[in-house]
């Protein structure tokens, strides 16, 4: 690391804290040089995922837009906040363990599902009936079937 104050190469590392929650590493060094002191930070640097939409259009991963296509179908049933708030950010948390940063929006639908179905039937066939565009009452029964 180069020193701020001088431009010296060296430099040594004399006290190192991590963040509370883990995500940031606190340096604390000093020039070798002329001995004064400053602090970096370090950090994991996180690319952003961009969604690849059905029209072939591309966006940034929205939390928000994701929260409130999960939060629609829960509607006046028992599926709690918390249990919203887990969902949303186990889908946020499988999206960035992935070695990709585009992921279509098929994808990130398919995990909601997934996970919806296993909380609630009916959040999972509303969300699903928009998220599969069923066209007919046959496919939403078809669906329902493949539920029971």
């Amino acid at each position: 690391m180069i020193c701020h104050f001088c431009q010296n190469k060296e430099t040594e590392v004399i006290e190192t804290r991590v963040s509370d929650d883990g995500l940031v590493v606190r340096r604390r060094r000093q020039c070798l040089k002329c001995e004064k002191r400053f602090t970096t930070y370090e950090r994991v640097e996180e690319l952003p995922i961009l969604v690849i939409k059905r029209d072939g259009r591309r966006e940034h991963f929205d939390r928000e837009k994701l929260r409130k296509s999960v939060i629609l179908p829960c509607d006046k049933t028992t599926v709690s906040s918390n249990q919203i708030e887990k969902l949303i950010n186990d889908v946020e948390k499988e999206l960035k363990q992935k070695d990709k940063t585009e992921i279509e929006s098929k994808e990130i639908g398919n995990l909601v599902a997934k996970k919806l179905k296993k909380i609630d039937k009916i959040a999972y066939i509303r969300f699903a009936a928009v998220f599969k565009r069923f066209v007919d009452l046959e496919e939403f029964e078809a669906e329902l079937k493949k539920l029971l």
